[in-house]
């Protein structure tokens, strides 16, 4: 034993295929993984239950599961009564931001994931965001991401004593090719992954953007997608 302290970091951990990979670079980057899964009342719950599954097979040495009830506020098609929109993606940025689109979702979860290092003592949060193969969510841009440092330094007790949080999010410009790629090198396990909006007893749509974005990825890889789809 060196004696030196480990390192620790906060994952945020959907149990998705994004959040996965990031979790797998974290662990080869040396850290200690303490994950953190929010349940926010989300249509697609399954994927609490895959992060549970994820962190099984990445041995992470913490998890927890916050509840947070997004739904009582609404406006999102992942946690109200509006339709998931099918066959429908686009890779243009510029469009409108869609319907599944969860109002201040990272916002919060970042704030939670801050105050989750905060206690066990972590100064790195990761965080799965993406820019290139993203749905068009205001809350996965780069300047987000800085500005929340930038008001976690103000906001907590760790910046008022002269530290800070860094959050990275190592797969921003990233395509999902390449993060499969990525998650395949670092044996990362794809296979317990779930993007779906719109699951039916657990099983992917294979048709919304989240699905669509995925197998694209796959097909570009040139790799079988593990998991299976209601539709081929």
């Amino acid at each position: 034993m060196s004696g030196q302290p480990h390192k620790r970091a906060v994952v945020l951990a959907s149990g998705g295929l994004d959040s996965t990979v990031t979790a797998a670079i974290a662990r080869q980057e040396g850290y200690e993984l303490y994950l953190l899964t929010l349940a926010y009342q989300q249509r697609h719950a399954v994927e609490i239950e895959r992060a549970k599954q994820v962190v099984c097979a990445l041995k992470a040495e913490h998890h927890i599961v916050v509840a947070v009830d997004l739904q009582s506020i609404g406006g999102s098609a992942l946690t109200g009564d509006l339709s998931v929109p099918k066959n429908q993606w686009s890779s243009d940025p510029g469009r409108e931001v869609p319907v599944t689109y969860v109002p201040g979702r990272n916002l919060i979860f970042l704030s939670i994931a801050a105050a989750h290092a905060e206690v066990v003592g972590a100064s790195v949060i990761y965080f799965g965001a993406n820019v290139l193969d993203y749905s068009g969510y205001p809350d996965c841009r780069p300047e987000f991401i800085k500005a929340v440092e930038a008001t976690l330094a103000l906001g907590t007790k760790v910046g008022m004593m002269g530290g800070r949080f860094e959050i990275r999010a190592p797969l921003l410009r990233m395509s999902k090719a390449e993060i499969i790629r990525l998650g395949l090198d670092l044996r990362a396990p794809l296979h317990l992954t779930h993007s779906c909006y719109d699951p039916t007893d657990a099983v992917a749509c294979g048709r919304c953007d989240s699905c669509l974005i995925r197998r694209r990825g796959f097909a570009e890889v040139g790799v079988v997608d593990p998991i299976p789809y209601a539709v081929s």
